[in-house]
């Protein structure tokens, strides 16, 4: 799979790079567990307390209530898609490989076709926002060493699901606050209660 850099203009429809300086941030991310899998944290404290928080709650986000948190570990595999109702801006320490793609490309029936993914590489320290609809998952290893990536959102986004009262068909989809989800059969996610759509090949790196 070829990867592109999220300076190129084809990654101009799936979101853009900020031109900000967070090493406070980026030290503070450099202390957190490296898993020989992969871990997500939602809202981190210790990340919180950097020095630039109020910069990208008030400038990024324009003054919403936002969590700092984190995805750490190792994966070269897709296995599913997500997306937000809000951009999500992304900081790797080291460097890492963003799959993405376009909700728009979504079918219908909430199924995809995995061979609309693109990879690009996001380098140390670049903060990269990725578009609301744009389709996303755990990053990607860039180097053998895994990595670590500050994950930034709105408040209460991938905390507990919401009780659903209403009947819309997008319901299946959501796994958690502000997260709509959709699968690979090959993912075991399926067992867990998420809605398997992802057609084609498991993406691997």
């Amino acid at each position: 799979m070829q990867v592109k850099s999220v300076f190129d203009k084809e990654f101009e429809k799936y979101g853009k790079v900020i031109k900000a300086d967070v090493p406070d941030l980026l030290k503070r991310l450099g202390e957190t567990p490296l898993p020989e899998n992969v871990v997500y944290v939602a809202s981190s404290p210790e990340l919180e307390e950097c020095k630039e928080f109020s910069v990208i709650e008030d400038s990024i986000f324009g003054g919403m209530p936002i969590q700092i948190g984190y995805c750490n570990g190792n994966n070269t595999t897709l296995n599913a898609v997500e997306y937000h109702r809000n951009s999500e801006i992304n900081i790797p320490l080291t460097g890492a490989v963003l799959l993405v793609g376009m909700q728009q490309d979504v079918e219908a029936d909430f199924t995809y076709d995995t061979a609309k993914m693109e990879a690009f590489e996001a380098p140390a320290g670049c903060v990269v926002e990725l578009y609301a609809t744009t389709l996303h998952y755990a990053p990607c290893n860039l180097k053998e060493e895994g990595f670590r990536v500050a994950i930034i959102l709105p408040r209460g986004t991938n905390t507990e699901a919401p009780a659903l009262h209403g009947d819309t068909a997008e319901d299946r989809l959501m796994t958690a606050r502000n997260k709509w989800l959709i699968a690979h059969e090959e993912s075991g996610l399926g067992a867990e209660g998420a809605f398997v759509g992802l057609k084609g090949e498991n993406l691997k790196l």
